[in-house]
């Protein structure tokens, strides 16, 4: 009996390990309503050449590769987490101003290429290589480069 037991358990794992890491293709009008919006408001002049839906075993993301090169990643409600502009900027609208000020006063001829952010903070790469983190009330916390 132990070992049918066993013999269970194993087989339930190895199938939700399968069921981790899914990945799907999917269209942009598949993806929450916000995203599209989003899209279409800050990323309107480019084309999509990927959009994807990724499945944990507990959550589940949205993925945007522009043709340019840019990503943008969303929750499963389409709430925006990370943008990634290696080519370009990050677009002004999407920064929070106190960030965007931050930048502006301490690295004045940068350019935001990547923004991330989480609950608790948001991280943000800049053209000269430095990378800074903020608390939720725009607090820097860390630099690193």
């Amino acid at each position: 009996m132990k070992k049918l037991m066993l013999l269970f358990v194993c087989l339930f794992t190895m199938q939700a390990m399968v069921w981790a890491d899914d990945d799907k293709l999917i269209k942009v009008e598949q993806m929450p309503q916000r995203a599209q919006q989003f899209i279409k408001k800050h990323f309107s002049d480019s084309s999509i050449a990927l959009a994807k839906m990724e499945s944990d075993f507990l959550s589940k993301s949205y993925d945007i590769i522009f043709t340019n090169g840019n990503k943008a990643e969303f929750d499963k409600k389409g709430e925006w987490k990370e943008i990634d502009c290696k080519y370009s900027q990050v677009p002004s609208a999407i920064i929070p101003v106190a960030i965007h000020n931050y930048v502006k006063k301490q690295y004045p001829n940068t350019k935001i290429l990547k923004i991330e952010k989480d609950n608790r903070s948001y991280e943000i790469k800049l053209s000269n290589g430095w990378e800074v983190k903020f608390d939720k009330n725009f607090n820097v916390i860390d630099i690193d480069r």
